[in-house]
């Protein structure tokens, strides 16, 4: 089925709109102190960018770093995990308190079983797609996921530039959902700004994934926090 772009006059975006940063940006000295100010700020959960260097070329959070994490908040974690070999992670993952695991679907040579193992360990279970991963490659197993995250950067860096073009990939993907009469959220992760975030939730994604944006406002995390939910929501 060739990906196409369509107009979807706002069809799918009556889904709450969820505020989730990615730590990336944080003082990672302090990340408790971090994790309890984004709570403070009104945040919907917190993102864990988990790179291993081969993936994407970076190394940032483990489990452990994680777990100790855990006590200092309420709201839910979520594992965005850009590494190849998921499965032999995902329960520690689990273990050290993320309820929601993303799995890459350019990194295990088998979805299915994949996203089923993350469901049968507990959690909620997501996968993501590259920007040059076409859509269809989510579509045999959506009945496997709670969310499908459309990466509008190329994974590995924050502060990176929106890719526009992503746009109607969502809109695509929305229109799917929505024709198949599903009940799954759509997250977007790259260039989440005050410019950018109206329309990627135009497009039909409710769940947004800001880091520099909430990190560099100058009046704040709660302010910015305010002022995106505020821009993605008509």
């Amino acid at each position: 089925m060739a990906e196409q772009p369509q107009a979807t006059n706002n069809i799918g975006t009556d889904r709450p709109v969820q505020i989730v940063p990615s730590v990336l940006p944080a003082d990672f000295a302090r990340l408790g102190d971090e994790c309890a100010a984004l709570e403070a700020a009104g945040v919907d959960r917190i993102q864990w960018d988990v790179m291993d260097g081969r993936f994407v070329p970076n190394l940032t959070f483990g489990p452990d770093v994680i777990a100790a994490c855990r006590s200092r908040v309420k709201v839910p974690f979520e594992a965005h995990l850009m590494i190849e070999e998921p499965d032999v992670l995902i329960p520690r993952f689990i273990e050290a308190g993320c309820e929601l695991i993303i799995v890459h679907a350019e990194t295990t040579r088998h979805l299915h079983k994949t996203l089923a193992a993350v469901r049968d360990a507990g959690a909620q279970a997501a996968v993501a797609l590259n920007p040059a991963t076409p859509i269809e490659a989510a579509l045999p197993i959506l009945d496997l996921v709670e969310m499908v995250l459309v990466m509008t950067v190329n994974p590995g860096f924050g502060g990176q530039s929106f890719i526009t073009s992503m746009l109607p990939r969502v809109a695509a993907l929305r229109a799917h959902i929505v024709d198949a009469g599903l009940d799954i959220d759509i997250e977007v992760d790259g260039g989440i700004n005050t410019g950018t975030i109206a329309s990627a939730h135009q497009a039909g994604a409710n769940v947004l994934v800001a880091g520099s944006a909430l990190f560099k406002d100058p009046e704040g995390l709660e302010h910015a926090v305010s002022e995106l939910r505020s821009l993605a929501t008509p």
